[in-house]
């Protein structure tokens, strides 16, 4: 704070005062806010795709407010995971994966590194198909074009120098231009805040209960709040940048908790009363041209694409960095073996959605085998290492800091069950 005197100020003085304004105002200098910008920004990007759009349209349609609760619960346990993540990424020297590998064995490490890639890679095509639909929408042509033109501009970021900065300043553009489009068409649908009020009742409606889990399962994302560690790394964040860490989770999240919140409320603005079946996302789009005409659909489309295009570009990084880590590759962004890993992804998800033109069910059914695994695991080991003094230092998580961590995990088990009785029977 500073403190302002009436008492005359020598000229004497003058170098030493603006020495001291100086100082007071260095923490929020343009370049300050912008470098302390990244990780968090990142993973609230890449959990963030046309899944999560499709869910939370579906939710707003079909139940109105009645279910932002969720949304909020989700998000407290995400900030949750995502901050001990980069915590751990902070503290440590090794990426995530070679500390597991080091302590609980080469063998988990690459199981686990497996599985988040089969997991990445199943839903890649969900993520190209998004994409290829909001540019098919609003330009024409056929869908598999724009999916291969995506595909082509995504692998090219790859193989860009300095990919970490790319990613991010891609990531940061394009969380910027969905805020904008969302919010805009948002104020257009003039959502009631009273009805939004009334449905805090913590209350499942009956018949939704598999989209809650859905939902829980896209806005609390496990395998986004693991890869923090990797995104502070990159970043060159160590011991003295906790809180800075911890902040930036804290702020990434919240966007993705208000893009998912704002989908929702646009949803159950204008097609809860209109009885619309809902398939996809963009059918939200496609409901806005009768009400409020072309530019509308043409935003909504354009934040379609944006929500579309990082998660493709995240989930791809996410499988194929952990991957190449869990193969002894190394996490280096700059590795030509990792970004082979990470063009992989992208190929896999491109090659499926032109071929099938949607998710395969036989490979949903893999994915969500795969996740029931995978998601509870992933958070086991994390819960794990904030327990490690030679890990967290004098940061260690007491049973009180670990209360929310632990309550995410039983979470995640239950999801896991739930899943697991629903694909058996």
């Amino acid at each position: 704070m500073i403190l302002l005197s009436f008492s005359p100020v020598k000229s004497t003085d003058a170098p030493e005062l603006k020495q001291h304004i100086a100082e007071h105002f260095k923490c929020i200098s343009l370049k300050s806010i912008f470098q302390k910008i990244g990780p968090g920004l990142i993973t609230a990007a890449l959990v963030f795709g046309p899944g999560s759009l499709t869910v939370n349209t579906k939710l707003g349609a079909s139940f109105g407010y009645n279910l932002i609760w969720v949304i909020i619960v989700s998000i407290i346990f995400m900030i949750s995971y995502t901050t001990l993540s980069g915590t751990i990424g902070c503290l440590t020297k090794e990426s995530l994966m070679q500390t597991i590998s080091r302590l609980y064995g080469r063998p988990t490490a690459f199981l686990l590194g497996l599985g988040i890639f089969f997991i990445g890679s199943s839903f890649q095509a969900g993520n190209s198909i998004g994409a290829g639909v909001a540019f098919y929408e609003m330009f024409g042509i056929s869908q598999a074009f724009w999916i291969i033109f995506i595909s082509l501009l995504a692998i090219m970021l790859v193989y860009v120098r300095s990919f970490y900065k790319v990613l991010e300043m891609v990531m940061s553009g394009l969380v910027l231009m969905m805020l904008i489009c969302f919010l805009i068409t948002l104020i257009l649908s003039k959502p009631d805040i009273g009805a939004l009020v009334q449905g805090l009742t913590f209350q499942i409606p009956e018949g939704s209960e598999f989209l809650v889990v859905a939902l829980v399962a896209s806005s609390f994302s496990i395998v986004g709040a693991f890869y923090q560690s990797y995104l502070v790394q990159a970043k060159g964040w160590k011991i003295d940048d906790l809180k800075t860490s911890g902040r930036e989770s804290l702020r990434g999240i919240l966007i993705l908790g208000f893009l998912s919140s704002m989908v929702m409320m646009c949803a159950a603005s204008i097609l809860h009363h209109q009885n619309i079946e809902v398939n996809h996302a963009a059918d939200l789009g496609l409901a806005l041209e009768p009400l409020f005409g072309e530019t509308t659909k043409v935003l909504f489309m354009t934040g379609l694409f944006a929500a579309s295009f990082t998660s493709l570009l995240g989930n791809a990084t996410i499988g194929g960095t952990i991957l190449g880590d869990a193969f002894g590759f190394g996490h280096d962004y700059q590795s030509k073996k990792v970004k082979a890993m990470v063009v992989l992804v992208i190929i896999f998800g491109s090659a499926i959605a032109i071929a099938f033109g949607k998710l395969p069910l036989q490979l949903i059914i893999f994915a969500q085998a795969i996740t029931i695994v995978v998601a509870p695991a992933a958070a086991f080991f994390l819960l794990k290492l904030s327990w490690r003094k030679d890990i967290m230092q004098e940061n260690l998580y007491t049973w009180g800091r670990s209360l929310l961590p632990v309550m995410g995990f039983l979470l995640l088990v239950v999801l896991a069950i739930f899943h697991l009785k629903r694909l058996i029977f």
